[in-house]
C-alpha cells in the first residue's frame, strides 16, 4: 500500500532517498560494462554494434539491415490507426507551434565608437535522437526531440532505435519518423548506439548532440561520451511530484500516481497534501486502480519503493519541499495554481489546475517531454530548440573605440603575466619609432 507520512523528521530523508534512487552502487556498477561497449565501437565500428546488438538485443543483424528501408516505414502506415495518424499530426502542429516561439534570435549592437556587439547563433550539422523501445512504443518520443531539432535549422538528423522481435521497430514510431520527416533511421538500441553516435561507423555517422530517454546504460554513455558530442541530458527515471489541496479529487490524484508509476519500477509518485482525508483517500484510490491495471505488477513495485503521500502544514510547505526535490514533473492540483506558482523555483514542467495531468504535456500540449530528472532541475532545463543551437559571439572595434580601451587592456594583461595580449594592442595603437 502507499505510505503515507506525518513525522516531517521522515520526510527530508524519504524524499532524498527517491531523489538518489538511480544513483547506488548497484547502477553505477554498470559503468564498467558501458565504457567497454563505447571503446569497442570507438575501435570496431559496426561490427561492435552488432555483436552488442546480438548480445544485448537478441537479434542478429546483418549489416545492411542496420537501416530501416523505406518499404518498412510505408508498411507501418498498414499496421496503425488512423486515429493514431492523426493523433500525431495534431501533436506534430503543437510541438512545433510551442517551440517556434522559442527560437533564439541572432543581434548586434552599435555602440559608441563604431563598437559592434552581438551573437549569433547556429545549429550542430548534425543531431542524434534516441527513441526508447522495451516495454512499450514511444512515438511522442520521435516527435518531442526531432521537431525542437528541426525548428533549430539541424541539416540532418539520425534516428536510433532498438530492434524488437524478429528485427522490427513499433510501427507507430516508425509513422511519427515519416510524419515529422526523418530520413535516417537505424535499429540499434542501448549503449551501442550512443557509441555509433559520438564516434560514428561507416554505417552510422558521428552527429554534434545527442538527444532523447533511455535505460541506465543509454544515460551512462551519454555521461561518457559528453565532451566528444553534446547531449540533452542525463535522464533518470521518470518521476511525479503533486501538490494538492483539499479541493483536489483523489480519483484524479490517484490517476495521476499511477500514471507515473507504471513508466518503470524505478518511476517515482509523490503526493503532498495539507488535507489528511484527501491523503486517505488517493491511497483507497490507487489500490483500487490498481485491480485490473495492465501492467500492475510493475506499478506496485514503482509505488512500494518510489511512492510516498506526506501531510504538510501548509501550501507553501509544500512549495519548499518541492523546490529540495526539483521534480521532473510538477503538478499544482490547488484551488488557486497560480498563487502557489511563484514559491516555485525547481521544476522541469509545471502542470496548472484539475483539467492539466501530466499526460497532456507527455503528448499534446507542446513543450518537449525530455526533462531534468533526479533534481537536475535545480539547475538543467527541458530540451528545446536552444539544445541544437550553439552561439558565437560578434565583436567589432573601431580604431578610436580600441585606443580608448588600450590602457585597461595593457593593466589586466600585465596581471595575468601575457605580456603578448598586451603587445597585440599596443602595435595598433602606438606610433612606430
Amino acid at each position: 500500500m502507499l505510505r503515507i507520512i506525518t513525522q516531517q523528521a521522515d520526510v527530508r530523508s524519504e524524499l532524498q532517498r527517491i531523489c538518489d534512487r538511480t544513483n547506488d552502487e548497484q547502477v553505477l556498477h554498470k559503468e564498467a560494462t558501458v565504457r567497454e561497449v563505447l571503446q569497442a565501437v570507438k575501435r570496431q565500428g559496426d561490427k561492435a554494434v552488432l555483436h552488442y546488438t546480438e548480445e544485448f538485443d537478441h537479434q542478429i543483424l546483418k549489416l545492411e539491415e542496420l537501416r530501416v528501408t523505406g518499404s518498412e516505414i510505408d508498411a507501418a502506415y498498414q499496421q496503425v490507426s488512423k486515429e493514431l495518424v492523426e493523433a500525431i499530426r495534431l501533436a506534430c502542429r503543437q510541438i512545433e507551434a510551442f517551440h517556434r516561439q522559442r527560437v533564439p534570435k541572432s543581434w548586434v549592437n552599435f555602440e559608441d565608437d563604431e563598437v559592434v556587439l552581438g551573437k549569433r547563433y547556429t545549429p550542430v550539422d548534425r543531431a542524434g535522437i534516441y527513441v526508447p523501445g522495451g516495454r512499450a512504443a514511444y512515438p511522442s518520443t520521435v516527435l518531442m526531440n526531432a521537431i525542437p531539432a528541426q525548428v533549430a535549422g539541424v541539416p540532418r538528423i539520425i534516428m536510433v532505435t532498438p530492434p524488437g522481435a524478429s528485427k522490427t521497430i513499433y510501427p507507430s514510431v516508425l509513422v511519427a519518423a515519416q510524419e515529422v520527416g526523418l530520413q535516417e533511421i537505424y535499429r540499434v538500441g542501448g549503449a551501442q548506439a550512443i557509441a555509433a553516435l559520438a564516434y560514428g561507423t561507416k554505417t552510422i555517422p558521428k552527429v554534434d548532440v545527442i538527444t532523447g530517454p533511455g535505460n541506465i546504460y543509454v544515460t551512462l554513455a551519454k555521461k561518457l561520451v559528453y565532451g566528444t558530442v553534446g547531449i540533452d541530458c542525463l535522464a533518470g527515471a521518470s518521476e511525479v511530484l503533486i501538490i494538492a489541496d483539499e479541493t483536489a479529487n483523489p480519483v484524479h490524484v490517484a490517476a495521476d500516481m499511477l500514471a507515473q508509476a507504471e513508466h518503470d519500477p524505478m518511476a517515482a509518485a509523490i503526493l503532498l497534501t495539507t488535507d489528511p482525508a484527501l491523503a486517505k483517500n488517493v491511497q483507497v484510490a490507487v489500490e483500487r486502480q490498481l485491480i485490473d491495471h495492465p501492467r500492475r505488477t510493475l506499478t506496485e513495485k514503482a509505488l512500494a519503493h518510489y511512492g510516498l503521500i506526506v501531510i504538510v502544514e501548509s501550501l507553501q510547505a509544500a512549495a519548499e519541499l518541492s523546490n529540495e526535490f526539483a521534480p521532473e514533473h510538477l503538478e499544482l492540483e490547488v484551488e488557486d495554481p497560480w498563487a502557489v506558482l511563484p514559491w516555485i523555483r525547481h521544476a522541469g514542467a509545471i502542470f496548472l489546475g484539475y483539467s492539466t495531468p501530466e499526460a497532456v504535456g507527455d503528448y499534446i500540449a507542446g513543450p518537449s517531454r525530455t526533462l531534468p530528472t533526479s533534481g537536475s532541475a535545480r539547475y538543467a532545463s527541458p530540451l528545446g530548440v536552444e539544445t541544437f543551437l550553439k552561439h558565437s559571439s560578434i565583436i567589432q572595434y573601431s580604431q578610436t573605440a580600441l585606443e580608448k580601451v588600450a590602457g585597461a587592456i595593457d593593466a589586466l594583461a600585465a596581471a595575468e603575466g601575457l605580456p603578448s595580449h598586451a603587445n597585440s594592442v599596443k602595435r595598433r595603437t602606438q606610433k612606430e619609432e
